[in-house]
């Protein structure tokens, strides 16, 4: 785990509202000066704590309202099959996560799609003709809630 201090903390949480925010605005934001908050944002992507940043998307708006959670059940579970699985599915374009879980599934996937013919297709006619897959349980997603930051773990000097 990186260590992290109250600087390189505050700058993620800044960073999370809005990474499109200029080096200036988050520096100001923070309370530091602008070459500071530059080198601790250079010092975070180097150390593997910053990865990238994403553009949100309104599902809705580009004809994508209707999300599921399918969970499906890999047989026999051997690590060529999953694995295999994982990266078919992560590649669909329908397909917004995939989660590689324990228990009674082996996958959780979150799809979007333009409706319920759509969904039911993607089931059907995607995921059931894989001869690995052996069993599948979907559920509709009423509403998706996502933490607007994620606040990182104190280090412990």
């Amino acid at each position: 785990m990186a260590h992290l201090d109250e600087l390189d903390t505050a700058i993620l949480r800044e960073l999370q509202v809005d990474a499109r925010r200029t080096n200036r605005d988050i520096a100001a934001a923070v309370g530091v000066a602008p070459t500071t908050s530059l080198d601790r944002m250079r010092s975070l992507r180097e150390r593997g704590v910053i990865t990238g940043a994403r553009l949100e998307l309104d599902l809705a708006e580009i004809g994508r309202p209707v999300q599921a959670l399918v969970a499906v059940r890999v047989r026999p579970p051997t690590r060529d099959r999953i694995e295999g699985f994982r990266e078919w599915a992560a590649a669909l374009p329908e397909v917004l996560g995939v989660f590689v879980t324990s228990g009674s599934e082996d996958f959780l996937i979150h799809v979007a799609v333009p409706d319920n013919d759509h969904l039911y297709a993607f089931v059907i006619d995607r995921l059931t003709e894989r001869a690995e897959v052996a069993d599948v349980r979907t559920s509709i997603v009423y509403e998706h809630i996502r933490a607007a930051t994620v606040i990182p773990v104190p280090s412990k000097d």
